[in-house]
């Protein structure tokens, strides 16, 4: 006879507990198999045990559409006993033993809340190099400055927003007409669509994105040169007694050709903190940067698939001193309004979201919800890419974005501030504590993260986007509030010098190390703004009151 060894315990609890019981779990098994997969995630998520505590982790990264979750800890110790003296923090409290960060990517369509933050960042980098602050002297406002825009060439006739090309009778070589006659409103799927797709300069448009870094860097040398003509001092010798800072966003025109904005600030050769000499004016800044703009030109390297070329700017050139006209604040606000579009949203005919990750095979060029034109153009960047004489540039790896292989903001080192110093400022005003003070050696922050998982499932997916937003209608309805309310909420009585408390979300950037900060250990951070009376931090709203996009 076989023993039969029965679990008092387990068997009187459960769902196997009693006949009833069973009953009623087999018959929830049912219902769940009946349900969408959103929801049957929905009903996972709400039996998640903390699941709170994992909504405010949510709310901490602004209902980031595609967070990265962390685990590990962070801790402050003696340098020379080893004894914690401030504070630890570590994930294994947290729902799952991770913790959410940010993606921290800058296109709207991947991100809606990141980027927000992204712009925002940019127009305070921007305007500290126009105006001072952020450590930048206010002296910077005195030197001379000048907006510039520089284009791509023509690589073909293109349609045009409001009246387009004259009809004529005349065709091209490919039997096209040369002429449009329509008027084209701008939501228009043609505009920006070549009017003969076979004579369309593909190839010079692709060249030209990928040697458009190299382009500006000799435009930014050649302008030296002009200054140092006007001074009167040697080559090797002008960046002795000048120096050139600039910051320049790139933007996608509707033809899908890149075309640059930048400020450019004429300061003494230590920086932003000097003056430059007095023969630098912004006259001469302007001349010289019409005069480099047309004599740069970079060779492409020769091959048989398309002979020579030599890539310069366009024809089309804005050069222009910055003064009263145009606030601080307007200029910044019109150059960070930019750095959240990606290739699908500014490129006519481009699928949403299309665009904005990398392809790995030939055969999603032909998947692309895109149009022809666009189609085209990745198409082009993949069949140049395996060009032998080509490999250096990665043309392959970078035809989502069209053959540009560059960042959409970039600045010399002196202009401004860095996105790093201004997370960390961000971090101290939402209730970071500094573990030391600067340059002391008492204090020792040990820090073990790895990397978990990234992204959400589609339940949780759906409740960060409400998160999100609900942040912006916030942000919205605080514009509108009147001046007794700062940042759209009261101050919170509950908020004494930045102290932390359980339960309030925790500042990630500086638990984790992120920033430019080594002497942080995350304090909490409160979601829902507060300020000191009078007092913007760089996360006050700049896309929206300020920033003029």
């Amino acid at each position: 006879m076989t023993a039969v060894i029965v679990d008092v315990d387990r068997a009187s609890s459960g769902p196997f507990g009693s006949v009833s019981a069973r009953r009623a779990y087999l018959a929830g098994l049912d219902r769940l198999a009946g349900l969408g997969t959103v929801e049957r995630d929905l009903v996972r998520l709400g039996q998640m045990p903390g699941l709170a505590r994992w909504v405010e982790q949510v709310k901490a990264t602004g209902g980031c559409a595609h967070p990265v979750y962390l685990s590990g800890s962070t801790t402050a110790v003696d340098g020379a006993t080893g004894e914690v003296v401030l504070r630890s923090y570590s994930t294994r409290g947290e729902p799952g033993e991770r913790l959410a960060v940010r993606c921290r990517n800058r296109r709207a369509s991947r991100c809606a809340s990141c980027s927000y933050q992204y712009a925002g960042d940019t127009f305070h980098l921007v305007r500290a190099g126009l105006a001072g602050g952020k450590g930048i002297g206010a002296g910077v406002a005195s030197h001379p400055r000048a907006f510039v825009t520089l284009t791509a060439p023509s690589f073909g006739r293109v349609h045009r927003e409001g009246v387009c090309r004259p009809a004529r009778r005349d065709v091209c070589v490919h039997g096209a007409p040369v002429g449009c006659g329509r008027v084209h409103e701008a939501s228009d799927p043609l505009v920006g669509q070549p009017l003969c797709a076979g004579c369309y300069d593909y190839t010079g448009h692709v060249l030209w994105h990928a040697h458009a870094g190299v382009l500006w860097t000799r435009f930014t040398d050649t302008v030296y040169h002009r200054l140092a003509r006007v001074g009167g001092v040697g080559r090797s010798a002008v960046r002795r007694v000048v120096r050139v800072s600039a910051v320049k966003v790139a933007e996608y025109q509707r033809r899908g050709a890149v075309h640059f904005h930048a400020v450019i600030r004429l300061d003494g050769p230590d920086g932003p903190g000097q003056a430059p000499p007095g023969w630098a004016s912004a006259g001469v800044l302007v001349e010289a940067v019409r005069s480099a703009a047309g004599a740069v030109s970079v060779p492409v390297p020769e091959s048989a698939a398309y002979g020579t070329r030599a890539l310069r700017f366009g024809a089309q050139l804005d050069v222009r001193a910055l003064d009263s006209a145009l606030t601080d604040g307007q200029m910044a606000g019109y150059l960070a309004k930019y750095v959240g579009k990606s290739v699908s949203v500014s490129v006519g005919g481009a699928g949403a979201g299309s665009l904005d990750r990398r392809l790995v095979a030939a055969g999603q060029v032909r998947a692309l919800r895109a149009s022809t034109h666009v189609r085209a153009l990745v198409g082009t960047c993949w069949r140049l890419g395996g060009l032998p004489e080509l490999q250096h540039l990665r043309l392959r790896a970078w035809a989502h974005a069209l053959g540009y292989r560059g960042h959409c903001v970039t600045k010399t080192r002196a202009y401004s501030v860095t996105y790093g110093l201004l997370r960390a400022e961000r971090a101290d005003h939402m209730g970071a504590r500094p573990l030391a003070e600067a340059g002391s050696d008492a204090v020792v922050v040990e820090r073990r993260w790895r990397y978990v998982s990234s992204g959400h499932s589609p339940a949780e997916a759906l409740v960060a986007a409400g998160i999100a937003a609900d942040l912006a209608t916030e942000r919205d309805l605080a514009r509108d509030l009147r001046p007794g309310w700062v940042g759209g909420a009261r101050r919170d009585p509950g908020r004494v010098g930045g102290s932390w408390s359980p339960g309030r979300p925790l500042d990630v950037d500086l638990v984790v190390g992120g920033g430019d900060r080594a002497t942080g250990l995350a304090g909490g951070v409160r979601r829902g703004p507060s300020r000191a009376e009078g007092r913007r931090s760089p996360g006050d709203d700049p896309v929206g009151d300020r920033h003029g996009g």
